[in-house]
């Protein structure tokens, strides 16, 4: 049998029971990811949705089947309730309120500037979030540079920085961290020792984009935005510019000065930051049983909170303003439809990983020891490359409870355990559109703006070209 009975009743789900081959719907659906948008492009853009119930039902169908429906509907409901709502719900939170604040001004595109923008969008995803530090600044930049004939380089590296690795530094950052919070890690343990290796990585991937876009703008002819008002075909125009459509429109007779509208989302983005903390800081011992599944109080009060923000901030927020920063729910649509697929489909593969080696994936838990004593080396990539395809949030649970689980003793004589297994979740949820939620969000915006992003593939060749070593110096450096 694939379960057995709790002391409370529940259901559970022995991933050492499960074989590899349950892994197939998961391993399809991110092939389908992959391979739909340059297969069927027509078909995925209006389908997408669809493919992503289908393989959740090819995981739950079968399961139901072999399992039986008590079983089935309890890992269900877990994943809905305890991982794909609260996920989405602070995604909505995050992608409506950042999306209200506009930044008015001619702000040009060099390589200057976007560096420069780069730079804020790390240091700021650490406090509030990277989805947050994506969302706020992602349209800007894409605004920025709405003149230049290189952009896809841009948007790649503000998903290494500022969608994941500038997360690093505290449980706001990114969810693996904020899990490592609510086990016990201090909250700025995580800042004294990521620092380092955050500063590090981002140095290497700041000179690097700097360098490349020099160069690709000195190639364009350091193009300079047009400064004419918009004639009767809305072409060449003005300084300021959005997209409609995917088609490029200019705004005549805009102010040259920077200035921020909807500044009243950025008390909201402080209320969203709170509620997370709240539900990590206040255990009322409250919780709601819903067939078995426990929604503990200070989770349900933070996710109302969540939804009443998103309220207010449509509510507050001038539509004017939203129109001009180009803002429209498909990015924050497309995720939840491909992300209620991949949260279904991956229980029976974060079930075999849980099971630790009694589980089918035995060989991989295995490799992180050697003769009782951790190994570090192995901890950060196997925990890293795993993220980048999983959630890295259960997969840093993970290795966290192979390590011991002990915050306390974690922190102190396996503090360079901890280290790695923190990088290797976060860092490398930058390794694939997938392995964290705002990469999939950026992406989305920039080709709504008529940027032609790389397929699945074609970005995992961008950042295995460019994070894989610098990774390896990572490791070498600090985690060997």
């Amino acid at each position: 049998m694939a379960f057995a009975s709790a002391s409370h009743g529940a259901p559970h789900l022995d991933g050492s029971t499960l074989s590899a081959i349950w892994v197939i719907p998961f391993a399809c659906m991110l092939l389908s990811i992959a391979i739909g948008p340059i297969a069927a492009p027509h078909f995925w853009h209006n389908n997408f949705g669809k493919v992503s119930v289908f393989w959740a039902l090819c995981f739950l169908v079968p399961f139901t089947m072999a399992y039986g429906f008590s079983l089935a509907l309890y890992e269900a409901l877990h994943a809905l309730l305890l991982e794909y709502i609260p996920f989405i719900v602070l995604l909505l939170a995050l992608f409506t309120v950042a999306g209200g604040v506009r930044l008015k001004g001619n702000l040009v595109g060099t390589p200057i500037v976007n560096t420069v923008i780069l730079l804020i969008g790390t240091m700021l995803a650490s406090w509030m979030g990277t989805t947050g530090a994506a969302m706020l600044l992602i349209r800007p930049l894409l605004r920025a540079n709405a003149h230049r004939k290189f952009k896809v380089h841009t948007v790649v590296f503000f998903i290494f920085l500022v969608a994941n690795i500038g997360g690093s530094l505290t449980p706001l950052g990114d969810p693996p961290l904020f899990l490592g919070f609510l086990k016990g890690v201090s909250f700025f343990w995580t800042t004294t020792h990521m620092l380092p290796l955050m500063l590090f990585a981002a140095a290497i991937l700041l000179a690097l984009y700097f360098g490349i876009d020099t160069m690709l703008f000195a190639k364009e002819g350091k193009p300079v935005p047009p400064s004419d008002c918009c004639d009767n075909d809305e072409k060449a125009v003005t300084r300021s510019c959005r997209f409609e459509n995917g088609r490029q429109i200019y705004d005549c007779g805009s102010d040259a000065k920077l200035a921020l509208d909807g500044k009243v989302n950025l008390l909201l983005l402080l209320g969203v930051i709170g509620a997370v903390l709240m539900s990590g800081m206040w255990n009322p011992h409250v919780s709601f049983n819903i067939y078995h599944v426990h929604v503990e109080l200070q989770n349900l009060v933070r996710d109302v909170l969540l939804l009443i923000i998103t309220g207010l901030s449509l509510k507050l927020t001038d539509n004017e303003c939203r129109r001009l920063n180009d803002f429209n729910w498909f990015p924050i649509l497309e995720v939840g439809k491909l992300f209620i697929g991949i949260f279904m489909s991956m229980i029976p593969a974060i079930a075999i990983l849980k099971a630790g080696e009694h589980g089918a994936l035995a060989s991989v838990i295995n490799m992180v020891t050697s003769n009782g004593e951790p190994v570090n080396t192995m901890y950060f990539w196997l925990t890293g490359l795993l993220s980048s395809f999983l959630d890295n949030a259960p997969t840093y649970l993970v290795f966290f409870n192979t390590a011991g689980g002990d915050a306390v003793h974690l922190m102190g004589d396996m503090a360079s355990t901890l280290l790695a297994i923190s990088a290797g979740a976060v860092f490398m949820g930058a390794n694939t559109y997938i392995g964290n939620a705002p990469n999939f969000m950026v992406r989305s915006i920039a080709e709504d703006q008529g940027v032609k992003m790389p397929s699945f593939f074609g970005y995992m060749a961008w950042s295995f070209g460019i994070l894989i070593p610098t990774f390896v110096l990572i490791t070498f450096v600090f985690i060997g």
